[in-house]
């Protein structure tokens, strides 16, 4: 899928953006309007999550911002009419937080998306849905790289809940006919993702320490991962959006280069020139939902829609410490 064919399928076209102020959802709104789409985003600008206004602000007066809780039927079901395309980005990301108040999980991540499918199912329903799940919900690996063959038995409550999300829009696609795509993700990161905390990634507290010229913790650190920096998860998105997908529904989707989080920290720091890391046990609580190793197998969403990343890990790194050093006090 070219840049190209992606303005010529979204130029013109109506798109909404749920969790459009959040870390993916915001580099997302932002490559539609520059595709010359009519974007709608939507955010229920819930604390502790990714949304922060500061993400959309420089360009807020070429798209439309709602603030919205996807829980609210009627307010969904006023905004959804009309649309070609919905990036369904919203809900919750932190897995200890899950475990904590598992309800809040379940309500942002299972209760949210199932009005917004009804509302798609009665309004649009020949629209194109993309949902963002994530390889939270293989849980511990039996075997890597992973594919779509591989069980799904998460080991938090935010994976089963992500789950049960992903399951409703594969249920909306056999039942209804609802033309749905799932993404499961693997640590995305870059530019406007959050870093107060290790809420959303672990790699944006690094990333904070490491502006700062401070110290952080890796935890284990022989685990191995993959990473998607944000640009190239922005054009997988866009991808699934815009290629015929006749028969596959559910991706997984990668990234350049799998490394373990020592070697991370290290390129990390090496790339920054700033911060020092320190090898740490887990906390007994961070080891209970620990995935040991994790990388992607994404072949199969690269046969279908041609998208393969274009940004080296190195890159995406320096990139991001970029963004942060000049961007620093709309994050913290």
């Amino acid at each position: 899928m070219t840049i190209d064919s992606n303005r010529s399928f979204f130029d013109g076209a109506k798109v909404l953006v749920t969790g459009g102020l959040g870390f993916i959802g915001s580099n997302l709104a932002r490559r539609l309007v520059e595709l010359g789409s009519e974007v709608l985003v939507v955010d229920s600008m819930t604390p502790n999550t990714g949304a922060n206004l500061a993400n959309l602000k420089d360009i807020e007066h070429k798209l439309d911002i709602r603030t919205v809780d996807l829980r609210d039927a009627e307010a969904v079901a006023s905004l959804v009419p009309g649309h070609d395309v919905v990036f369904n980005l919203a809900g919750k990301s932190s897995h200890i937080d899950s475990m904590t108040d598992p309800m809040a999980d379940l309500a942002s991540n299972v209760h949210a998306h199932l009005v917004l499918l009804e509302a798609c199912r009665r309004s649009i329903p020949n629209a194109r849905i993309v949902f963002s799940s994530t390889r939270q919900i293989y849980g511990r690996p039996d075997y890597c790289p992973v594919d779509e063959h591989h069980p799904v038995h998460p080991i938090d409550v935010n994976g089963i809940n992500k789950a049960a999300g992903e399951g409703y829009h594969s249920l909306f696609n056999r039942v209804y006919d609802l033309n749905t795509i799932s993404l499961r993700l693997t640590n995305t990161f870059g530019p406007r993702m959050r870093i107060k905390d290790a809420r959303q990634n672990f790699l944006g507290i690094w990333m904070r320490r490491v502006v700062e010229n401070g110290v952080f913790e890796v935890w284990g650190g022989q685990q191995k991962r993959d990473l998607t920096f944000i640009a190239d998860a922005v054009d997988a998105f866009l991808a699934a959006a815009a290629c015929p997908i006749p028969e596959h529904r559910i991706f997984n989707l990668g990234g350049s280069a799998t490394v373990t989080l020592a070697d991370l920290g290290k390129l990390l720091v090496e790339v920054a020139g700033t911060g020092q890391f320190e090898i740490k046990q887990f906390p007994a609580e961070r080891l209970r939902i620990d995935l040991g190793d994790y990388f992607t197998d994404d072949a199969l969403f690269r046969k279908t829609t041609g998208w393969e990343p274009k940004v080296s890990l190195r890159d995406a790194l320096a990139t991001t410490v970029a963004y942060y050093r000049e961007h620093m006090g709309h994050y913290v």
